[in-house]
């Protein structure tokens, strides 16, 4: 019943097929035959309104032909076909939504998970009612406030980001990351909205409002994607002007030939409706839900298309090649400053600044025990460094130049490939540098040989970090080109002037959004990164995984390639068809029905974009530069990573 009452047109053309079939059983043929005709071309005239209104605003449709065959087979006294014509063109639409549901199926299932209602426990606004709990009510999600606590029972989903105040709980993120083993967090680890929790109750405190938290911007993220249209969409409607031409074209011959108009309407009942309208959308909807519920986020339909054939690959370093989470290997000092002294003061300095590094300082003197001082002015100069005051003493932290200027006597100590320092200065005195070191991930050159594998030409990383670092991480990656010392503008200049396109660009960073929005193709990594990036970039990739960038080349050349696969095999059905009508081979009714089993046929191809396919097929490609690796270094000041 719910499928008739969505699909009227389909309730209609059955109820009135079975009242043209009593009638015919009943002898009363006339009657059946001026029953069906006016139904049919009833139909035909709707369509008609449409098409015309089409037509005007410049867009030529393949409805054109359903419309002459209905109106053809009703002229030549075939009012059965007619009405299966009718019948398979609103069945038709009904499979094509069935199809498309299919393969939104990843997409729409975050969607149809968004969180409604949490469980609050008094107003977070007391450390008692933090430890002890208290009593519940059950608001809106869009209600919750930051700083308040949460209960969120077994099975349930996480409403919205926060921190967990239970001692442990186990979630299962597989929804939003891809990632199909539940993950074990302990008090104090921050929980993602979406995820599901798992056999036991929890508390946790908000950290996010609705709007602001991660599953709320995955969402927005699926909405805009299973909105978007793509140009391969487009792209098949142009094969309509040429295929209606040959409708015709074949009718005509086999009108000529026989002599007799059924002739023209036979072949014009097997060319309608044709897979072009439906081959395309349901290919890309599934590859788009293909790639989600692998944990990639594709925005826009036409990206897959752009993934389908890139060719340059730009990397940034820090957080996307390596883990982004420096460790302290070591403390350098100077004068009679101890190494406790130049951490202590430096993580007092760091906990002003939102840089990446900031963390890692603070975390090493964390892990030491050591007690932050708190500063009466402090400012964050971007990519250079911060000054903070502390009891009447300045307190330097970031590049050796940065730190030149306020302290004397900076001397830039020599470091392992890999490593990078930060320097500190006290009052006006080199007190030491810090020796960070952060390794590159276990995935990164198994990414970059796949994406040579998948017709990848040039790969190139674009940082701000020192050459010899920046050469170091290349050496190990296998990267074809690196540009060091780069500011966000570099980084843009140099993505527009590679010469390989399309180019694509793959970063995690606030200083990354730029750059990701000049390239082709843009990749943020890692949903719980910033929100500039993941707004800038094409794709977001959910789970912190490098290998992801190559699944995603992978999945839109699949996704193409099975669009068109679908495309041509009912356009080489439907011709053959036609042939066959136009030689006689093939009655009105006859071609009705199996008109429709070519559109059946399409479509279950298009689906197999949802299937991962065989072992990826390695591509011919241009050779690989050899010798040196071709190293530049632009002329301008660091970031700090």
């Amino acid at each position: 019943m719910k499928i008739l009452l969505r699909y009227p047109l389909v309730a209609g053309t059955v109820a009135a097929l079975l009242a043209v079939l009593i009638l015919l059983l009943s002898g009363q043929e006339p009657i059946a035959q001026i029953t069906a005709s006016s139904y049919a071309l009833a139909v035909a005239a709707y369509l008609g309104v449409g098409m015309v209104r089409r037509l005007m605003g410049g867009q030529w449709g393949i409805d054109i032909l359903a419309v002459t065959a209905i109106v053809s087979t009703v002229l030549v006294g075939e009012f059965i076909a007619a009405m299966i014509i009718v019948l398979m063109m609103a069945g038709g639409t009904a499979l094509e939504d069935f199809a498309a549901g299919r393969a939104k199926k990843e997409l729409t299932s975050l969607l149809e998970r968004v969180p409604q209602t949490a469980h609050r426990e008094g107003d977070g606004s007391s450390a008692a009612e933090t430890s002890t709990g208290g009593q519940l009510e059950d608001v809106a999600a869009t209600d919750v406030r930051i700083g308040d606590i949460l209960l969120v029972r077994p099975g349930e989903v996480v409403p919205l980001d926060g921190i967990l105040l239970s001692e442990s709980g186990s979630f299962d993120e597989s929804s939003l990351t891809g990632e199909s083993l539940p993950v074990e967090r302990v008090a104090g680890d921050g929980l993602m909205s979406g995820s599901l929790n798992g056999e036991a109750a929890v508390r946790m405190r908000v950290t996010a409002l609705m709007a602001d938290s991660q599953y709320s911007r995955i969402v927005a993220l699926v909405k805009e994607a299973a909105d978007s249209k793509a140009p391969m969409v487009r792209l098949a409607d142009r094969y309509a002007v040429p295929f209606t031409a040959l409708a015709y074209l074949l009718g005509a011959i086999g009108w000529i030939i026989s002599g007799s108009p059924a002739r023209f309407a036979e072949v014009l009942v097997v060319a309608t409706p044709c897979p072009l309208l439906i081959a395309a959308p349901v290919a890309f909807l599934g590859g788009m839900s293909r790639a989600a519920r692998g944990g990639i986020i594709v925005k826009y339909a036409g990206v897959l298309e752009q993934l389908s054939r890139i060719k340059t690959v730009a990397f940034d370093k820090t957080g996307t090649l390596t883990y982004g989470r420096p460790s302290l290997v070591g403390v350098r000092t100077s004068g009679s400053f101890t190494k406790d002294d130049v951490l202590a003061l430096a993580a007092s300095a760091e906990q002003y600044s939102s840089h990446v590094l900031a963390a890692s300082v603070m975390e090493a003197a964390r892990n030491r025990g050591l007690v932050f001082e708190t500063a009466t002015e402090a400012n964050e100069f971007a990519t250079h460094g911060v000054r903070a005051r502390f009891d009447g003493r300045d307190v330097v932290v970031g590049k050796p130049k940065f730190v030149a200027e306020s302290a004397g006597g900076v001397e830039e100590f020599e470091l392992a490939s890999g490593e990078l320092a930060i320097y500190v200065g006290v009052a006006g005195e080199f007190a030491g540098a810090l020796v960070m070191s952060d390794p590159i991930r276990g995935e990164t050159r198994r990414t970059l040989a796949e994406l040579t594998e998948l017709g990848v030409i040039q790969t190139v990383m674009l940082t701000g970090d020192a050459l010899a670092t920046a050469e170091h991480i290349a050496d190990a990656a296998g990267l074809t080109d690196v540009r060091a010392e780069c500011l966000p503008a570099d980084k843009v200049e140099a993505v527009r002037d590679l010469p390989l396109r399309p180019v694509m660009m793959v970063g995690d960073g606030v200083n990354d959004a730029p750059v990701l929005a000049a390239a082709d193709v843009g990749i943020a990594m890692g949903a719980r990164g910033s929100t500039a990036a993941g707004e800038s970039a094409d794709v977001v990739i959910i789970l912190d995984d490098l290998s992801k960038v190559a699944a995603a080349v992978r999945i839109g050349q699949r996704t193409i390639k099975v669009a068109l696969q679908s495309i041509w095999i009912g356009i080489a059905l439907s011709v053959a068809l036609m042939l066959a009508a136009a030689a006689g081979f093939v009655p009105a009714i006859a071609g009705a029905l199996s008109q429709e089993l070519v559109d059946l046929a399409t479509i279950l191809n298009a689906l197999r974009a949802l299937s991962p396919g065989t072992s990826a097929k390695a591509k011919k490609q241009a050779p690989a530069a050899t010798g040196k690796q071709a190293v530049s270094r632009l002329p301008r000041s660091a970031e700090r990573s």
